[in-house]
């Protein structure tokens, strides 16, 4: 009988998986290199779900950073974005859903990733953006989930990307394509 547990035990064990083994990251790739998020699921559990689920699916894959504002942020996540015939409607995508805020006592530095949104708090469904120094006026009003790990000098690449008028006016559309060729889920453990 003895035997019989000790063997139990070390196919349990053996199975076990390890919490911190099991944690996951996203893998933004770009034209100009890789990007690594973590996630905070400790402070947007819905937030993360939503967009590790949409990045499975491989919804973002294929879009563009469409709306880029030197100094402050890069924004993506438009489904709108991967087709060029769009392109008057870019920055109103959606994954056909919204979802609830979750605001947290996270700053907005520099490498945050937080989910866009319109004037309504609850209007988020997939665009997000990525913060490219401090605004702390973001601060509690938009839903950080997130934050750059590696890849930093993609960020800044990123954001200086030369842009010209948008159809709001701002100038913050790029002129040449911003593009995300996939954002892949993956083990936290398996980058270097």
């Amino acid at each position: 009988m003895l035997g019989v547990l000790a063997l139990a035990g070390w196919v349990n064990a053996a199975d076990a998986t390890n919490p911190a083994d099991a944690k996951e990251v996203a893998v933004i790739k770009t034209a100009h290199g890789e990007m690594v998020i973590e996630f905070w699921p400790d402070v947007a559990p819905k937030t993360v779900a939503n967009f590790i689920k949409l990045a499975k699916d491989g919804f973002y894959n294929g879009t563009a950073f469409h709306r880029i504002i030197k100094g402050f942020m890069i924004q993506g996540g438009d489904p709108l974005t991967k087709d060029a015939n769009a392109e008057d409607r870019w920055g109103t995508g959606d994954p056909g859903y919204k979802i609830k805020a979750e605001f947290n006592a996270r700053k907005h530095t520099r490498g945050v990733i937080s989910m866009a949104r319109s004037r309504d708090p609850d209007s988020a469904g997939c665009q997000f953006f990525i913060c490219l120094d401090a605004a702390p006026s973001l601060d509690n009003q938009y839903t950080g989930f997130g934050k750059l790990i590696k890849g930093e000098e993609v960020l800044l690449k990123l954001g200086d990307t030369t842009v010209g008028p948008s159809r709001s006016g701002e100038r913050s559309k790029p002129v040449q394509r911003a593009g995300v060729e996939s954002i892949k889920i993956v083990p936290a453990a398996s980058i270097k």
